[in-house]
């Protein structure tokens, strides 16, 4: 509500014989700007109106302390309070909606709505009161399969979210949301917009579109999607034509299928005007005409999407006239030559230079060219993250490397290199070696050593080359080791604060190196623009990020534990089973430690139970004592690393709470 147009807002309660309401106005114009509406048949002797401790706006007879005449718990906005009702009437035939408010700063009905199913006995989320994309699971008595006991929010991204009170801060804190990640909410990013779970803002245009109203999504309203640059306007050759390709997750719905091979579907949609994209995937020709939507980044993926744009949007060079091109080479030829040799000359002697002049301590300092033309333009991307993207590069003497472009680095080009170059001196056999640096202006750039079989995650969740319970063991032992040196070996103890499956990266021999160990100290101790990409994979996000209160190296250990279960699983922790039940892979190893069950059953089924049980049974209960929610309770790295090497033995864990609040669910 603005504040400019009301600047004082009463509530107050008007009776009449059979029709009492209570209405909202503004004190400076006397506006009605909200009412109940209320009208009922039952005369009122004494109408009041009341605001209960549980939030419950309740109007009523002043005499009768049971019934109501009206209650805002009967008709909820986008928040769910206990006590509050959100069922379907079977007098009036409509379901009580929770609604997303239409962007962070307008409280409008918004297009995502949760409500019950009238006929099955679940909630579901839904976009534009139509497509479903997120269900409770059915009530079977006690709670719904899918769902702990939860406050609700549905968030204005979509989201179904659980928010559990902070008396410490004083603030919510977000614990839970469904769909698990922002890409899978319906049209989250509108049409012709593209959804990515590796950074903020999760939702950006496609080359060549801009947002459709640039305000909305300032305000993180992406519902209206984008709009190409240049229109086609088909059929008046105006503009020339191109196709942008794509990796995607899923191919987007309400398509329509072609016959004939890849070139002839190319063909197809070029030749029809309401053709927006095409789509070759198993021999079969598809042909998307109205808007797209739920497209979403997946750089694993072999469905690949063609959308059709403006050739001169997607940034082509220009193709000369020839005759053109033959007249300038045919003037100017000699003096190119000439020019060229020069050029060759002060190359040469410019690498000399550089190779000896460009080492600052142990560290070779790089040219910001060099790099751009090691990577190829920067256009061999290996990964990215909270951090910058990393791109594969070869050197001129022929050897690989990972270039890591770093975003959000504030501090001047003499800070940084003396940052780097204490970084630079840090070695250890599970830490990634970093050859060099780049600082030229706002050019912020690090060299490593490339590994060659990429990082954990890809060899986890994505990988045909599946890695045995040897190999993940030492996996995890490994990286212990590099957390120890980090917090304890240090001069000054470094705290990683992003441990997680994609930032530990494996050598050709499969030894694990943590990547990245040094980028917290580099941009600052407020870590201000890592937290919102950390926040992206939360899973792995330690409570005391959310508190507020100072982080110490025990935030790595939760974030240690958390990828402790996925070695296990060889899956992310929260994940969807085959029936399409929310699984929260912790909660199950509880519930299997607490009553002594098969541990082999909670391995990865790719392994085929061949692994030690005592090794299982010991990953899973240092995974436990490294997730608790107070820092306190956390082992230091150095005793997980002595536990995983077997000098001393390891406890019971107890269950943390947060554990707790999913085993009900876990164990339906």
């Amino acid at each position: 509500m603005d504040p400019t147009l009301y600047p004082q807002i009463t509530l107050f309660l008007e009776t009449k014989r059979s029709y009492p309401k209570v209405k909202c106005s503004s004190w400076v114009s006397s506006k009605q700007i909200w009412s109940t509406k209320v009208t009922t048949t039952t005369t009122l002797k004494s109408a009041i109106a009341v605001l209960r401790d549980d939030g419950n706006l309740v109007l009523r007879d002043g005499s009768n302390s049971v019934e109501s005449a009206w209650q805002s718990f009967d008709h909820p906005t986008h928040t769910w309070l206990p006590g509050a009702k959100l069922a379907y009437d079977n007098r009036t035939k409509k379901s009580q909606l929770l609604t997303s408010w239409r962007s962070k700063e307008d409280p409008a009905v918004g297009l995502f709505s949760f409500e019950l199913h009238p006929f099955n006995n679940q909630y579901v989320s839904k976009w534009n009161s139509s497509q479903q994309y997120w269900t409770s699971g059915a009530w079977n008595g006690k709670m719904f399969d899918l769902v702990p006991e939860m406050r609700f929010v549905i968030d204005v991204s979509g989201q179904v979210q659980q928010l559990t009170w902070l008396e410490t801060t004083k603030e919510w804190n977000l614990f839970w949301s469904q769909p698990r990640t922002q890409c899978e909410v319906y049209a989250s990013c509108g049409a012709f917009g593209i959804c990515s779970q590796s950074g903020l803002p999760f939702c950006n245009c496609l080359t060549g579109f801009n947002p459709r109203s640039e305000s909305d999504w300032i305000q993180s309203d992406f519902s209206g999607g984008c709009v190409r640059k240049t229109d086609l306007q088909c059929r008046r050759n105006v503009e020339k034509l191109d196709f942008l390709m794509i990796a995607v997750k899923n191919l987007p719905p309400n398509q329509s299928v072609e016959s004939g091979s890849a070139g002839e579907c190319r063909t197809t949609c070029s030749n029809n005007c309401s053709c927006n994209a095409y789509s070759f995937v198993d021999n079969q020709c598809s042909i998307w005409d109205g808007d797209l939507l739920n497209l979403s980044l997946d750089d694993y993926s072999r469905k690949t999407i063609y959308i059709k744009v403006a050739s001169k949007d997607l940034n082509h060079p220009k193709k000369s006239n020839l005759v053109m091109v033959g007249a300038i080479v045919g003037f100017v030829g000699g003096v190119v030559f000439a020019l060229g040799l020069i050029l060759v000359l002060i190359y040469r002697k410019t690498r000399i230079s550089v190779g000896k002049t460009t080492m600052e301590g142990s560290l070779v300092v790089f040219d910001y060219k060099d790099l751009q033309t090691a990577t190829k333009n920067f256009s061999d991307i290996l990964g990215g993250g909270g951090f910058g993207c990393v791109f594969k590069g070869v050197l001129c003497d022929s050897s690989i490397v990972a270039v890591k472009k770093l975003e959000s680095i504030s501090q001047g080009e003499k800070q940084f290199r003396s940052e780097v170059s204490t970084i630079g001196i840090i070695q250890h056999v599970h830490l990634v070696r970093l050859r060099g640096f780049c600082a030229e202006g706002n050019n912020k750039l690090l060299v490593y050593d490339y590994m060659e079989n990429s990082s954990l995650d890809t060899r986890l969740f994505h990988g045909k080359h599946l890695l045995n319970w040897e190999t993940r063991y030492q996996i995890a032992l490994g990286t212990a080791r590099g957390l120890v040196y980090l917090h304890e070996k240090c001069r000054d103890c470094i705290i990683h604060c992003d441990i997680k499956p994609e930032n530990i990266l494996l050598d050709a021999e499969f030894c694990p190196k943590i990547s990245d160990f040094g980028l917290a100290k580099l941009v600052g101790r407020d870590f201000g623009n890592v937290l919102t990409t950390i926040r992206g994979t939360r899973g792995y996000l330690a409570p005391e990020w959310l508190s507020g209160v100072a982080v110490t190296s025990k935030a790595d250990v939760f974030s240690y534990g958390m990828m402790l279960f996925e070695l296990v699983y060889g899956k992310r922790n929260a994940e969807q089973s085959e029936d399409s039940r929310s699984l929260f892979f912790p909660c199950l190893v509880a519930n299997v430690l607490m009553v002594g069950g098969d541990i082999l059953s909670l391995l990865d089924s790719r392994l085929k139970r061949e692994a030690s049980v005592e090794e299982v049974i010991k990953i899973c209960k240092v995974a436990c004592w490294c997730i608790q929610d107070e820092e306190d309770s956390r082992p230091s790295m150095s005793l997980v690393e002595r536990i995983l090497e077997g000098v001393l033995d390891v406890n019971m864990p107890p269950i943390p709470r947060s554990v707790s609040l999913f085993s009900l669910v876990c164990l339906q």
